[in-house]
């Protein structure tokens, strides 16, 4: 089985998505971790060297890669990872698409406290933030509907994790 976790930055992917793993028993990757090994330079790098167009490019080509990996995996994707060529397509076909649902104000509150490893915001004002993330969760919400899953990313326990666990495990049983 493989599943996907989509959803903006900050809404959770990576920190829910390896207590999620291990609660389904499957190998976790973070995509932008998978990325930075393989390119030797960290996702800011990235950014810097060729703006967010080679940044999707280097994406898409790891994603790929990570989907041609063995079948069992939790993959957290990054906030634009559905959003670009046909890589919500891909992920829908290769497994199941969890999307971590999450309002634009508990995500500029959380990115306010995050905001050094994050390219794509590190350039706008505390006071513009909320506005930005508005405009662009607004501009991803298509590719976000296109997953087999939404989930409130708010108030995640152990408890949360396990009922979501065993949602995943029920949409990936084979149809009878």
């Amino acid at each position: 089985m493989k599943v996907f976790i989509l959803g903006y930055m900050a809404s959770g992917k990576t920190t829910i998505g390896r207590k999620l793993a291990k609660e389904l028993r499957l190998d976790f990757i973070d995509l932008d971790e998978f990325i930075e090994s393989r390119e030797n330079k960290s996702i800011s790098e990235i950014f810097t060297e060729g703006g967010e167009a080679l940044f999707r490019g280097v994406e898409m080509k790891y994603l790929r890669e990570v989907i041609a990996l063995e079948p069992d995996a939790l993959i957290s994707t990054g906030g634009g990872t559905p959003c670009f060529y046909d890589n919500i397509k891909d992920m829908n076909d290769a497994g199941l698409t969890v999307f971590f649902e999450m309002d634009a104000k508990s995500v500029t509150f959380r990115l306010m406290n995050s905001k050094g490893d994050r390219p794509i915001v590190n350039n706008v004002s505390e006071g513009e933030l909320l506005e930005f993330v508005e405009q662009q969760m607004e501009e991803r919400k298509y590719y976000y509907s296109e997953a087999q899953m939404t989930v409130n990313a708010l108030g995640f326990n152990p408890s949360k994790i396990k009922d979501l666990a065993q949602k995943i495990e029920r949409a990936c049983q084979p149809k009878r």
